[in-house]
């Protein structure tokens, strides 16, 4: 099974060639994305992100100020905007109000950061380890959707495996290596957001295909 999990990203790699994830100025910009982009697509994020950055708003001490109504109405293409916005406002209370706090947050190691967004409510392991993957640069490999049906599609998985068994299969399988995870990841969401659809999918013409 780790021979072909080395073979999947290779065919993609070979395919696609680097993705240079994650789209982002700043660290801060960064973990803001990962919760934006919760049940929604980038380009929706990215008007989101520019809303923020218009209203002077991507910042932690303006973050941390700004009722979360008024964040709301600012992310609102990234949909589900007032929960988004508690998430956020929930997510920066445990981070704190200066870049410092931001540093100090994501300089902790792996599983003391893993822990500490988790108990953010709202934070779920995927945006958790979007955040330590792609902010925090510490090696944990990120699962998504488009993961868990690339892999049940080619009988790498049951249809009832969870996020941990998915994201356990990965990480014994490949080097210890962030930015093997970084452009792993992204190769996987670009496959699957151009291939392996949802609904009809295009196995045809799928890098993956006779794998």
């Amino acid at each position: 099974m780790s021979e072909q999990i080395l073979e999947i990203y290779n065919l993609l790699h070979h395919h696609f060639g680097p993705q240079k994830w994650w789209p982002g100025e700043t660290r801060l910009e960064i973990t803001v994305g990962a919760v934006l982009t919760q049940n929604t697509n980038w380009r929706n994020v990215e008007k989101a992100i520019a809303n923020l950055k218009e209203a002077g708003l991507l910042s932690l001490p303006a973050l941390a100020e700004t009722p979360a109504e008024i964040l709301a109405q600012q992310i609102r293409p990234s949909g589900y905007y007032n929960l988004k916005a508690k998430r956020l406002k929930n997510l920066i209370a445990a981070i704190g109000r200066s870049d410092e706090d931001l540093e100090n947050f994501l300089a902790t190691d792996l599983d003391t950061l893993r822990h500490e967004l988790l108990a953010v409510k709202g934070i779920g392991p995927e945006t958790a380890d979007s955040i330590m993957l792609y902010a925090a640069e510490k090696p944990i490999f990120v699962i998504d959707a488009y993961t868990h049906r690339i892999l049940l599609r080619h009988n790498l998985i049951w249809e009832e495996s969870d996020y941990y068994e998915m994201q356990e299969l990965f990480m014994t399988s490949l080097p210890e290596e962030i930015q093997l995870y970084n452009e792993y990841h992204a190769l996987l969401v670009r496959v699957g957001k151009e291939f392996c659809l949802k609904s009809k999918p295009k196995c045809e013409s799928c890098p993956l295909r006779g794998l």
